[in-house]
């Protein structure tokens, strides 16, 4: 089955499928006039939750302070689906989670371990998500593109576009 078409029958499950495969996005604070910035996430799809490791001396931590709204944006490795996520994001020391997704590539960013005083956990919990699901044939791109041009009532079919609710 195709990605489009399982975007269309399940978009979270293809979402967090696509996030399981890829393990970097790009995390914001909305009003905190920071830029978007590259973290390693940890999805947990069957809560509609993305966690992340930070240190507490950073500014996005800091931006989050006692709790804020996020986007996280993500692109999979083929970059077929595009997905921007928006909820409210926390920060929580959860001694379970943080072993839970404790790794090597982790521990690099935090000279004292897993003991380190600074690491802290975040939790985004999704409220929604904008996802885009496009073509992986560029033969196909290229033809639905040609058409467009021939013809002013020819819409290009490259890709879908679902919003879906978490949460609610």
């Amino acid at each position: 089955m195709s990605l489009r078409q399982n975007l269309r029958d399940d978009p979270k499950a293809t979402l967090f499928a696509a996030m399981g495969d890829t393990r970097t996005g790009m995390l914001g604070v909305e009003g905190s006039g920071q830029h978007l910035q590259p973290m390693t996430h940890y999805p947990d799809a069957d809560k509609g939750e993305i966690w992340f490791l930070s240190s507490r001396q950073t500014d996005l931590v800091r931006a989050i302070g006692q709790g804020a709204r996020a986007h996280f944006v993500f692109i999979n490795e083929d970059h077929d689906l595009h997905a921007c996520m928006a909820g409210a994001i926390v920060q929580t020391y959860d001694d379970a989670k943080i072993d839970e997704i404790w790794s090597p590539v982790a521990a690099a960013w935090f000279p004292e371990g897993r003991q380190d005083p600074d690491l802290i956990a975040l939790r985004l919990t999704l409220q929604e998500a904008s996802i885009w699901a496009s073509t992986d044939s560029s033969v196909r791109f290229g033809i639905e593109i040609l058409r467009s041009n021939l013809s002013e009532e020819h819409e290009p079919d490259v890709g879908d576009h679902v919003i879906v609710e978490f949460n609610t």
